[in-house]
């Protein structure tokens, strides 16, 4: 099951260990997707937003225990957290969940249903700030990153946007 936070204004197939990371061209394309739904140009992937964003996630992991809260982009980036809890067993051992880019993207994509582009805002009571994020017109690049919390079997997933998205009163696309 994945179990995840938001908070906001706030992103990342089967991975062989999350450790290794992630592949890339997957969480490109899987934003890429939900981008071309509502017409807006594909992003490509930043080195310099990736290191950024597996900064903050090493950060997370080491000073935060895995919870999720947003770095202070101060209008450099956007940005889109995810976490995971472990999958528990009755014995009471804990396993990584074999989360991928498609699931974390879809998780966001998902707030979809909350915005009323109508009036450009979420529903009462919804979140749709990941979402609108993800397909923000005016950014061009993504940058992702992940960590694991080895005592917990949790992990934190961040994708940070540039230019960034959610502007007061901006349409998304």
């Amino acid at each position: 099951m994945i179990r995840r936070l938001f908070l906001a204004g706030c992103l990342l197939g089967a991975l062989p260990t999350l450790a290794s990371g992630f592949d890339t061209d997957e969480m490109v394309a899987a934003h890429n997707r939900w981008r071309k739904t509502v017409g807006v140009p594909p992003l490509v992937y930043s080195q310099d937003l990736a290191a950024s964003a597996q900064e903050w996630a090493d950060h997370l992991k080491q000073d935060n225990r895995c919870r999720m809260q947003h770095s202070q982009p101060d209008g450099r980036y956007g940005e889109n957290l995810f976490w995971a809890s472990a999958v528990e067993w009755s014995n009471g051992k804990r396993d990584l969940q074999m989360i991928g880019p498609d699931a974390v993207v879809d998780d966001w994509a998902g707030e979809r249903a909350n915005y009323d582009y109508k009036n450009n805002r979420c529903a009462r009571g919804k979140m749709c700030g990941h979402y609108t994020q993800l397909v923000w017109r005016t950014s061009t690049t993504v940058g992702c990153a992940v960590a694991v919390c080895e005592d917990t079997r949790e992990q934190v997933w961040v994708c940070q946007y540039q230019p960034p998205g959610n502007w007061a009163g901006k349409r998304p696309y």
